[in-house]
């Protein structure tokens, strides 16, 4: 296999996949394992992280290229990201894989397949873009994109079959693989945390943008609860090595080298179930943190533009996945300007001090994770397979 070549030249079954950060490679390497047991020859390529190369994919560019998030945001890294594009269509246009399947990243992955899928070759999409939350016009699009769409919320699928668009509703892949009732007392003695310390999880995001821009805010708020909790723990688990740099970074620039603080190379999971409250940015990891049924302060900032463009095209009255699910607010949002370490530190210490509201949170989480588990990679395997001659 050259430098420039995707798939061996007699591979029996070309899988092509795109993913764009950490969530989609967590689902695309779910996926791959799904499909790997029933196409044993397979050979997968394109883009994925580490969790995807780990599962035998061929990735031929850095994942982390493409995650970055808003408008803006993208705008700075566009010329990269359009020539890998063209460069990535090339190659599955001169291969013709069985098979595209983009895992998320639906500013990459809709352009692309559309060019694919008019070239002939099946295009799978994985995650239905957010067009219940806003730009829901984007469904017209999607229907000369996508061959197939795997869903992974329960509000989707009609919406696609309103369209005359294939689709499958699959659950989503964390709530297969988290347990239904997380053992803190276990996890704590594992990080040798004290089992009556207040711990704080702080998860400022996966991508490079999300942490330039809430890593101060987090660390601020972390030096408040400090203070007024004496006892407080933080745990912070970072994807990257960038990541991590990044959020050293600012914690020597806002002198906040002595935080009772630890820095996790990943683990946001372990740092979920330790901890009493989290804090999170808004995105997959607020639905982790409701299936570890875990109270948590959702806090957010793109730039002033990406906000106000996302606001006034936005159908519901929140943004997080556990307020989407319930239907309602069940965990606070704080966005924007309004994200402010008091705003933050005030709200983290009220939760932690409410025990009826976090056994109330218990039970309104158990509800939705019951929900998506779906024995979800097997069925969306089971999707795909009907386009590559169903498996063994």
């Amino acid at each position: 296999m050259t430098r420039d070549t995707l798939f061996s030249p007699h591979a029996a079954i070309k899988i092509a996949l795109v993913a764009g950060e950490a969530s989609g490679d967590l689902l695309g390497s779910h996926l791959i394992r799904a499909l790997k047991a029933r196409f044993p020859n397979a050979e997968f390529a394109g883009i994925g992280g580490p969790k995807m190369q780990s599962e035998g994919m061929n990735s031929i560019y850095p994942m982390e290229t493409l995650a970055v998030n808003g408008y803006v945001e993208v705008l700075r890294n566009l010329r990269p990201i359009l020539r890998m594009r063209r460069e990535l269509k090339a190659r599955l246009l001169a291969e013709r894989p069985h098979v595209f399947i983009g895992v998320d990243a639906p500013d990459f992955n809709l352009g692309l397949e559309r060019d694919l899928k008019s070239a002939g070759i099946t295009t799978i999409h994985y995650v239905s873009p957010s067009i219940w939350a806003w730009r829901g016009e984007r469904i017209k699009k999607i229907k000369h994109c996508v061959s197939h769409m795997l869903a992974l919320f329960p509000m989707e699928p009609a919406l696609y079959e309103a369209e005359g668009i294939p689709v499958t509703y699959v659950g989503h892949p964390l709530a297969d693989s988290f347990p239904l009732v997380p053992d803190r007392e276990a996890m704590r003695e594992q990080l040798e945390i004290a089992q009556d310390a207040t711990v704080f999880a702080l998860l400022p995001g996966s991508r490079q943008s999300e942490v330039a821009a809430l890593a101060e805010t987090y660390i601020e708020t972390a030096k408040l609860l400090a203070e007024q909790m004496p006892q407080a723990q933080f745990l912070v688990p970072l994807v990257s090595r960038q990541t991590r740099d990044m959020f050293e970074t600012m914690l020597y620039k806002r002198n906040a080298q002595e935080l009772p603080l630890r820095i996790m190379f990943g683990h946001a999971r372990d740092a979920m179930v330790a901890a009493d409250a989290v804090l999170v940015a808004s995105g997959t990891a607020t639905l982790e943190t409701a299936l570890m049924k875990r109270p948590m302060v959702i806090a957010y900032k793109v730039s002033p533009l990406t906000y106000k463009l996302m606001w006034n095209r936005k159908y519901l009255p929140y943004i997080g996945l556990p307020n989407v699910l319930a239907g309602e607010f069940v965990v606070p949002e704080i966005l924007q300007g309004d994200a402010t370490p008091e705003n933050l530190a005030r709200t983290l210490i009220n939760i932690v001090d409410n025990r009826r509201l976090s056994d109330r949170l218990v039970s309104r989480f158990t509800d939705i994770h019951l929900q998506l588990r779906q024995n979800s990679a097997q069925r969306a395997a089971d999707a795909i397979s009907r386009y590559l001659g169903g498996g063994r």
